[in-house]
């Protein structure tokens, strides 16, 4: 009898929690003061106010209690790290002996340090929190997600019966839909892309959520050697290309001695014909234990040591290697476009340089392109910067102002630094077929140029459809994943032969009048 007396009164205790804590409260208390007065007059007004806490402290003094050691995030709202990491735990628990089936999905946005620099603090803050909201929308109540940092998320799925890769795939392409339907900042319409790594329960190293988190977050880091929009299911075969911490500053410089930091070539073609009008070279560190090793991750490892012009230089040389290995070959590589950073931009014998390793190559130097950042030029007064890239284009070689519409360079400076051609940066380029702001914006730089009379070059390109809008629209070249994603020396002849072999006819766009 005691224990059936205890479990009635939690159940009253309950009961009277949900009455007394609930936002039906607030409606009914009034009308229980007005009528302790009316039935009784002002001495039950003053009992009823001394009972009621009476009862609080009977249901739970709490009137919504908050779980402890479970912070939230300031911005989102979302919880933390140690709340997916719990409740990976529980769901794993209870699929022991059943058949629920659980997940783990990590989120990564792309390039959102640009769009933070871009933008600002206060925006980049407000799309993340749009983004969660987002992202809530396109799961089930049961499962579970939170934040892992910046532009960063984290999913537990709630246990289900039918879990399979495919499904958790499908699950990751809804989540990345959410993430990439246009974002409105003050008059401007915005765009974001996110990358997925996952691990499916049946597939988690241990039956703990902390390795489930672990192997989501490998899965991820997969995903970001192949950004953007990229998605990865953990394999077993992923645990030992796993990076585990930050790159030694000394391992950098052994990487350069030893050929693991190279450039790899990525293909920019003609909307006009659809043949290869050039290459652009990107720097990738080929690891021997940690596998492929984004320029996101080690760039600001070289930054940081004072090797960015070293890297330049190994850039540089590379590329000219490689036209004459092109050239050998009797493959038409018309220019090959190489990235200067301000390090390499600030050496007053930055042209002289060149010109001695365009000699020693016997390369003129039409063949190089100067891939300089619109930030930098934007920045950039009467100094050393603009006195070599004037220099550099006095001596014949070709200018392109990269990530056009990032940095506000004015018309004054784009004239000032003999620009050639604008390089429209990535955030125009997405949904450009789809999105009819886009195609104004695109259509207001393609003009802008043409009355310059500089050619323009389109980043980013991952679709047919946005390939035959920039052509309509008017755009010179494209480059992007669409066309090839960045590949080895040694994989572009054979690429640019099968390439220009498939090339049938060039392609028919309608491209804008004059």
């Amino acid at each position: 009898m005691p224990g059936i007396r205890a479990k009635d009164v939690g159940r009253v205790r309950a009961r009277l929690r949900r009455a007394l804590c609930g936002p039906q409260l607030v409606a009914v208390l009034p009308a229980i003061c007005l009528t302790a007065f009316w039935v009784a007059g002002e001495a039950a007004l003053i009992l009823t106010a001394l009972l009621l806490p009476v009862f609080y402290s009977f249901a739970g003094s709490d009137p919504a209690p908050r779980p402890a050691g479970n912070p939230r995030d300031p911005v989102t709202g979302l919880p933390l790290r140690d709340s997916l990491e719990r409740t990976l735990d529980h769901a794993l628990q209870a699929r022991e002996g059943a058949i629920s089936k659980t997940a783990c999905l990590l989120l990564q946005l792309d390039d959102f340090d640009a769009y933070r620099d871009r933008y600002g603090p206060a925006a980049a803050d407000d799309a993340q929190y749009r983004i969660a909201t987002r992202l809530r929308g396109a799961l089930r109540d049961d499962d579970t997600l939170c934040r892992l940092g910046e532009a960063r998320y984290g999913i537990a799925v709630g246990p289900v019966t039918q879990l399979d890769l495919e499904a958790a795939i499908q699950l990751a392409s809804r989540l990345q839909a959410a993430v990439e339907e246009p974002l409105s900042l003050d008059a401007t319409t915005v765009y974001l892309s996110c990358s997925i790594g996952f691990c499916l329960g049946t597939r988690s190293p241990q039956p703990s959520g902390a390795s489930l988190l672990t192997a989501a977050d490998t899965a991820l880091r997969e995903a970001g050697r192949f950004a953007p929009s990229a998605i990865r299911s953990f394999s077993v075969d992923m645990q030992g290309r796993r990076r585990t911490g930050p790159i030694p500053a000394d391992e950098i410089e052994t990487a350069m001695e030893a050929g693991q930091i190279l450039p790899f070539f990525q293909p920019q073609v003609s909307t006009d014909t659809g043949l290869v009008t050039g290459f652009e070279a990107l720097a990738r560190w080929c690891h021997p234990q940690r596998g492929m090793i984004s320029p996101a991750e080690f760039l600001p490892m070289v930054q940081q040591v004072g090797l960015m012009e070293r890297l330049g230089d190994l850039m540089l040389v590379q590329s000219l290697i490689a036209l004459r290995r092109w050239d050998e070959a009797g493959v038409n590589v018309p220019q090959v476009g190489v990235n200067f950073a301000n390090d390499e931009l600030m050496n007053p014998q930055l042209v002289e340089k060149i010109r001695w390793q365009l000699d020693r190559y016997g390369l003129t130097p039409g063949r190089l392109t100067v891939e300089v950042l619109e930030t930098v030029v934007a920045a950039s007064p009467e100094d050393v910067i603009s006195r070599n890239i004037n220099g550099l284009a006095k001596m014949g070689c070709r200018i392109d102002l990269d990530d056009f519409g990032t940095g506000h360079a004015s018309i004054s400076s784009i004239r000032r630094f003999s620009v050639e051609r604008l390089k429209i940066d990535r955030s125009f380029v997405m949904k450009v077929d789809r999105d009819i702001e886009q195609q104004r914006m695109v259509a207001a730089i393609l003009t802008m140029a043409e009355r310059l009379g500089l050619t323009t070059l389109a980043e980013g390109v991952e679709t047919p459809g946005e390939h035959a809008m920039l052509a309509q629209l008017g755009c010179d070249h494209v480059q992007g994943y669409e066309i090839a994603r960045p590949m080895p020396f040694d994989q572009t002849t054979e690429w640019m032969r099968a390439y220009h072999a498939g090339l049938t006819e060039a392609p028919k766009f309608g491209r804008r009048s004059g």
